[in-house]
């Protein structure tokens, strides 16, 4: 392109000095300027189908590391939910079991409750029984023979 442009520095000064200049070979050099500049436009144009093919394939690796990365977190959330649940079952498990246990704990409690109670109101009645008969022994005794 320098070349191109030294050139065209030299027709134009020729240009302006000689007036029996041939206004063509400035024509033919601007046809050399169009096709080195077509040749540029391809080879920037090369060059970005070159960047934008690269960045297709960074781009793609990229998403399949992060579709990987995702699998992963998602496989390791799988992994958690389900210790969570075995967890849960056992402590639920555990809650039930200790739930019957206090159960049959409160029958059996309120068993001996009843049966305490059914023995508190016998010995009340035996003790009641037995003053009423000391009482009446003592009564009938005092009586006169009259």
């Amino acid at each position: 392109m320098e070349a191109l442009i030294s050139q065209f520095t030299f027709l134009s000064n020729q240009a302006c000095e000689d007036k029996g200049f041939d206004p063509y070979a400035i024509e033919d050099l601007m046809k050399l300027f169009e096709i080195e500049a077509y040749n540029s436009w391809a080879a920037v144009e090369l060059e970005q189908e070159r960047e934008v093919e690269e960045a297709e394939i960074t781009m793609q690796k990229a998403e399949d590391y992060l579709d990987s990365a995702m699998e992963d977190a998602m496989d390791e959330f799988r992994m958690f939910e389900e210790e969570m649940v075995r967890i849960e079952k056992e402590e639920y498990g555990g809650l039930v079991e200790t739930a019957e246990k206090a159960k049959k704990m409160g029958k059996f409690m309120e068993k001996a409750a009843t049966f305490a109670s059914n023995k508190y109101i016998e010995a009340a009645m035996n003790s009641a029984s037995a003053s009423m008969k000391a009482a009446f022994k003592g009564v009938s005794n005092r009586v006169h023979p009259s």
